[in-house]
């Protein structure tokens, strides 16, 4: 159902992007700029994941078939991939999917312009986002409406944090360090779900448990029939008789 796939993709491309948390990272990043610059990045860099995400979403399934990736395989592989990030939201790690690495963070803090990198790519359009957005058009089928809920969900969480990240100090003094902790296992959790799903539905898909199943019955078939084929004996007096 369209309502099923909103509310998938929403709570995944929420979780996968990230508005809290990307708020948290641009408000230390941009911690001694004026209110207006801080505007003007947030915008540039919010447009930018979001052509990146739109990109990966209309030619992700293409890129896919020109490198002989099946769907299903990529499903597996970014459901592992999401399980990653989610398990690093649950235990709090700061070295996340969509965080910073130390030589990232020295290179962010530099003379020059953060809009690009490391906002745009990794912190918004990080590889959980470019995955999970893959993979949600890749359940639409081509389907045009059930695209068209996948990018809508897309924009919505592009929206929320862009807005995140206009009132990253509300939410810094609303939330505090417990609070952020909190959110992020509370989303972990959702994500993990989420991404265990996709893993099941790539082997469903790929029909490896299928092919399994298929082989045992092929093999205890042709045993079946040796069996029915070998000649009976019997014992008598020591001497064997074969029937």
């Amino acid at each position: 159902m369209s309502s099923d796939l909103a509310i998938n993709a929403f709570a995944t491309l929420f979780v996968a992007i990230g508005p809290i948390d990307t708020a948290i990272v641009f408000g230390g990043l941009t911690g001694g700029i004026h209110r207006p610059e801080r505007f003007r990045l947030a915008w540039q860099a919010v447009l930018v994941a979001g052509v990146v995400l739109l990109g990966f979403a209309l030619f992700g399934n293409q890129i896919l078939a020109a490198l002989r990736v099946s769907l299903d395989a990529f499903r597996v592989a970014g459901g592992i991939l999401l399980l990653l990030q989610a398990i690093q939201m649950i235990f709090a790690h700061p070295a996340g999917l969509s965080s910073l690495t130390a030589s990232e963070r020295r290179e962010a803090l530099g003379p020059g312009d953060i809009a690009i990198f490391p906002l745009a790519f990794p912190v918004i359009a990080g590889p959980a986002g470019l995955t999970a957005v893959v993979l949600l058009m890749g359940q639409a089928h081509g389907d045009p409406l059930r695209s068209m809920i996948v990018l809508g969900a897309m924009l919505l969480c592009l929206l929320l944090t862009y807005i995140s990240m206009i009132f990253t100090d509300v939410l810094h003094s609303l939330l505090k360090a417990t609070g952020s902790n909190v959110l992020a296992r509370l989303a972990g959790v959702i994500l993990a779900a989420l991404a265990v799903q996709f893993i099941f539905d790539g082997i469903r898909g790929a029909r490896i448990v299928a092919a399994a199943d298929s082989s045992y019955r092929e093999a205890n078939e042709v045993y079946v029939g040796l069996n029915q084929r070998q000649p009976k004996s019997e014992v008598s007096g020591g001497v064997s008789i074969n029937l």
